[in-house]
């Protein structure tokens, strides 16, 4: 089903009445998924992709790779979520093409530095949802590199990428302050560049570290070594990257509204196939939680995380691990204190400006909170049933499921949205209710 022809589905939140026990396996990480898929078009041979998510947004990014010429084809796996992908690229990629990003932010930033190397001219564009989403600093940063974009002077989606099959290179400013995905999208494709990149982030703030860590240690894997001589520069030489099997870990913030529901309801959750290192933010979960009032611990490649006595109010610092703020917001609403999120003015800019709707939503159901200029305040109040509206965001879909464990009669507008990186959330959240 595509994203002009999906209709939302209303969807009451379960209430359960016993506390949640239940050990919950997730499907792969969406980040680390687009990005081994994006390395594996870019590389000098094929890949194999073991336990990649099955989502929209990796079905964006599958589209956008095979319009450039890549093969992709699914062969059957282990993974209980769906096959597992093998990747073969082409010699060159192809011009004379359109790129849908849907709604994926991974696929508009990722794959513009991948559409300079084409031969021929490659249109992007997104759902009408997602043109507003930034790319002002990408479409910049690629023209300094000797890229060739055509935007008619919107400095936004759509736009058209004249490619003329190699991109110069060489030293590039951008100013990441509204998404890390600008730096991740210049450094998978720089090694590929005539001349290699010496990129420096020249902004007031670099959010969501850890993706800029993955994205670097992924390269690593594929023998491709970035130097980062100082926090904002990074060099990346010319060179080939490497054909690579690689399997993909679960997505630790899809877990994130799982192990909220053992905390709510009294109870405990288990999620496998945690990994004992990893540079998705989701893996924070594991020290964030605690300082929450829960109890975290890993014992056989899983993390258990049960319920304390109460849900500790913090002031927490989640420029590291923004996208988990809706899920900790809904915790939060619960907590025996005031909370204060900070360091996340920038998801604004996300699906949605996740601060306000957050807000707005928990105000329609009784609740306090405020907008701060770079974060979010939870008051802690009694809580009535209501509409919580999705706004086309998965993480604001999932925040809504959370909230309505411990309130009776709360709707998410459209559980639907969840399938942008996890289409089997009801399903899953059934599973463990049960």
């Amino acid at each position: 089903m595509t994203a002009d022809s999906y209709s939302p589905a209303a969807w009451p939140a379960p209430t359960p009445d016993a506390p949640v026990e239940a050990t919950v396996a997730v499907p792969g990480s969406k980040s680390l998924t687009n990005r081994e898929l994006v390395l594996a078009a870019l590389a000098d041979g094929p890949s194999r992709l073991t336990g990649a998510l099955h989502s929209d947004d990796s079905a964006r990014m599958i589209g956008a790779l095979r319009s450039l010429g890549v093969e992709i084809e699914a062969v059957p796996g282990d993974n209980p979520f769906g096959p597992d992908l093998d990747v073969t690229p082409p010699a060159a990629f192809a011009g004379g093409t359109t790129v849908d990003c849907g709604q994926a932010g991974t696929v508009m930033r990722f794959v513009t530095p991948m559409a300079g190397l084409a031969v021929g001219d490659v249109h992007v564009t997104a759902h009408e949802t997602a043109l507003h989403r930034p790319m002002g600093a990408m479409i910049s940063a690629l023209r300094e590199a000797g890229a060739d974009i055509d935007d008619a002077g919107s400095w936004s989606l759509p736009f058209d990428v004249r490619g003329h099959g190699h991109i110069r290179g060489g030293e590039v400013t951008v100013d990441a302050s509204q998404s890390s995905q600008f730096v991740s999208g210049l450094l998978l494709a720089a090694a590929r560049f005539d001349v290699g990149l010496r990129l420096i982030h020249d902004g007031e703030r670099l959010p969501s570290l850890p993706h800029i860590e993955m994205t670097i240690e992924a390269l690593a894997r594929r023998g491709v070594h970035v130097e980062h001589p100082s926090p904002n520069e990074w060099l990346v030489p010319a060179g080939p990257i490497r054909g690579k099997d690689v399997t993909i870990e679960p997505d630790l913030s899809n877990a994130a509204p799982f192990l909220a529901a053992g905390i709510l309801t009294g109870g405990s959750v288990t999620v496998p196939g945690w990994p004992a290192h990893s540079t998705q933010p989701g893996a924070l979960l594991a020290d964030i939680l605690p300082v929450m009032g829960a109890r975290a611990h890993r014992r056989g490649g899983a993390l258990t995380v049960t319920a304390g006595e109460t849900i500790t109010g913090v002031d927490l610092d989640l420029s590291a691990a923004s996208e988990l703020t809706p899920a900790l917001f809904a915790l939060a609403a619960f907590a025996d204190s005031p909370t204060t999120f900070h360091g996340i003015g920038h998801i604004r800019g996300h699906e949605t400006d996740r601060i306000a709707a957050l807000v707005a939503n928990l105000r329609a159901l009784g609740g306090e909170a405020e907008e701060l200029e770079d974060g979010i305040r939870v008051v802690p109040r009694p809580l009535h049933g209501g509409v919580w509206k999705a706004y086309h965001d998965h993480r604001m879909a999932t925040a809504g499921a959370v909230i309505g464990l411990r309130v009776p009669g709360v709707t998410v507008d459209d559980i639907g949205t969840t399938a942008k990186t996890m289409p089997e959330f009801p399903e899953l959240w059934a599973d463990m209710l049960a």
